[in-house]
């Protein structure tokens, strides 16, 4: 997969670009001099990378430029021209008034002009976005990145300013890890399935553990009370039974035998221990009340001193001095003391309460099931026993509610203890993949940060290495570090200049490890040169062309101010041919769209 041709339907406003299979030189004039000195010149080389993107079928929104200044680009319809693994070609059109309707038509001839093809004419016409996205999956067969689509990848071909940031985490990857470390792992030649199943497996094992909290919090008790539910379940159904027999019988004899021995037994003997209890809770509190009150200190040395002074006793001031301390000390023990006897106090109050509230509760109880035998109405007891039926029957559905979420609780435990024994066995099989791919010296990881060092020391005269390791929760870790002459990591690669370079050389590597795969042959930097030296500028440029005779398409943009100085009878860096696209600030004709600044 290379880029072919791009252009559109209004080639005044936007000149067509016909790209070469090798090195492609974006290059943008800065000719008015109070312009130089400026960071940004808005004539279009960053724009190009967008517009690829943008018939490469990237999702848009009402923030990008051409649905922003939807006036302005309506009426414009992009031509993307791409030439596959096989040599032939396929032609993407995307309008900007309809950008989720997209058409296809391959061909074999290049440079083919499409603009005024009839619907009719084209393979596919107005395909909906994502059935686009599969249909042009498809064309380009890019095998080397299955099972990911084609646009999982673009972010490593497309490089702008933002995407310099990091070699591996691109803007695009906004999401978890588990959205691009997978994909990162597939291309750099690792097993990427069983890292993927790593991270679902996690996702399945958190949502588990989600669930089991909400169980819990639910019926606030655990497993070990599965048996006492299904015990107190048992007696409120054998209950409910019991009393439905009565009220189909219409005989209460029974009932009230069970309510008068539960009012002897039961109730009674409840009643006598909570007020044995609350007699002995304010036995207790009278104690602390009493103990508070006796913990004042009534010895005053001030007054001591002039009841010995009117005896004609001399009150000595270290004696005072030593009274005092006495005292203080003593305080400070009281002080602590009250606060025990103050806390304890506020327990036994509480305790008081709810012993006063069980009491009034069984004394309500105690009254209605008295009144239930002692009355005669018989119409009441139907009433009153029916009442008491409704009441079973409602706990017997929340027990049973309660019986089914415990059931789901040990449900989940088990599927959490056999999720995390698959997640170890998942963890397992990545490091010993990982580790096998580092020891192969054949293996595609290996040649790729080769390649990579290769790269970066023929440009900087320094070695980096590229690693890739689990961490202890069994994520892959990547890193890139710029080695010093003693092999040892530096900090150089922290500075944006470096780190733009990692990022081509590890563009460059990837495409190069792939060249005889299903991967795609081509790759786009903004403003590649920018802030090197120009040693290294040459050096990049020689790394460059070599790996465009490997068959690597290299699209690069650059500002003419960061071309190298070019000595006396030395050729400029780029010939007219590689030169593929000039852009000035001179006036309107010299931007990409060919428009005024928007």
């Amino acid at each position: 997969m290379r880029l072919s041709r791009l252009y559109t339907n209004r080639p005044a406003l936007f000149v067509p670009i016909t790209f070469t299979r090798g090195l492609n030189v974006v290059l943008a004039e800065i000719r008015r001099p109070e312009n130089r000195r400026k960071d940004t010149h808005n004539l279009g080389k960053t724009t190009l990378g967008r517009i690829i993107d943008f018939c490469l079928l990237s999702g848009v929104d009402k923030k990008f430029f051409l649905i922003r200044h939807e006036e302005l680009f309506r009426d414009f319809v992009f031509f993307l021209e791409i030439e596959l693994l096989d040599r032939s070609f396929v032609t993407v059109r995307r309008a900007v008034a309809e950008p989720t309707k997209i058409s296809f038509r391959q061909h074999k001839n290049r440079s083919e002009d499409l603009v005024d093809l009839p619907d009719e004419s084209w393979d596919h016409a107005g395909v909906g976005f994502d059935k686009a996205k599969e249909l042009l999956d498809g064309f380009l067969d890019l095998r080397d990145l299955k099972p990911w689509p084609y646009r999982k990848g673009v972010g490593y071909l497309l490089r702008s300013q933002e995407d310099f940031r990091d070699v591996f985490h691109l803007k695009k990857f906004a999401g978890a890890h588990a959205d691009w470390k997978p994909f990162l792992a597939r291309i750099l030649g690792f097993d990427a399935t069983t890292i993927d199943a790593y991270y679902k497996q996690e996702r399945n094992l958190d949502e588990k553990k989600a669930q089991e909290q909400v169980i819990k919090s639910e019926i606030g008790g655990g497993v070990s009370e599965v048996s006492k539910v299904e015990g107190l379940l048992l007696l409120k159904q054998e209950e409910a039974e019991k009393r439905q027999r009565i009220l189909d019988g219409f005989d209460f004899d029974e009932v009230d035998k069970d309510k008068t021995r539960h009012v002897a037994d039961d109730i009674d003997g409840r009643i006598s221990r909570l007020n044995l209890e609350r007699y002995t809770l304010s036995a207790n509190r009278k104690k602390i009340q009493d103990a508070l009150k006796d913990d004042e200190i009534l010895f005053d040395p001030k007054r001591a001193a002039e009841l010995f002074a009117e005896a004609g006793v001399v009150f000595a001031g270290q004696i005072r001095r030593d009274f005092e301390q006495l005292i203080n000390f003593n305080r400070a023990i009281t002080d602590e003391r009250r606060a025990y006897l103050k806390e304890e106090l506020a327990e036994l109050d509480r305790e008081l309460r709810r012993v006063g509230d069980e009491l009034r509760e069984l004394g309500q109880q105690r009254r209605e099931e008295l009144a239930f035998v002692t009355t005669n109405d018989i119409f009441a007891k139907y009433r009153l026993a029916t009442d008491e039926l409704v009441t079973l029957r409602a706990d017997i559905t929340s027990l049973e509610r309660q019986r089914t979420s415990l059931r789901r609780l040990q449900d989940l435990r088990a599927e959490i203890r056999s999720a995390s024994e698959e997640l170890g066995h998942l963890q397992t099989r990545i490091e010993q993949d990982v580790e096998q791919r580092n020891s192969e010296k054949t293996s595609l990881f290996s040649k790729i940060r080769l390649y990579f060092s290769e790269i970066v020391e023929a440009v900087i005269n320094r070695k980096a290495l590229l690693s890739v390791a689990p961490n202890q929760h069994g994520h892959l870790e990547f890193r890139v570090e710029i080695l010093d002459e003693s092999g040892n990591p530096t900090s150089a690669d922290h500075g944006n200049t470096y780190r733009k370079l990692l990022c081509v050389a590890f563009d460059l590597a990837l495409a190069r490890a792939h060249i005889d795969g299903r991967y795609p042959r081509f790759v786009f930097h903004d403003g590649v040169f920018e802030a090197l030296d120009d040693r290294k500028k040459r050096n990049l440029d020689e790394v460059i062309r070599r790996y465009t005779e490997m068959g690597v398409q290299h699209i690069v943009t650059l500002i003419d101010s960061d071309l190298p100085a070019v000595e006396e009878g030395e050729a400029p860096m780029f010939d007219d041919a590689e030169i593929v696209l000039t852009l000035h600030d001179e006036d309107e004709n010299g931007r990409l769209f060919r428009m005024k600044a928007w």
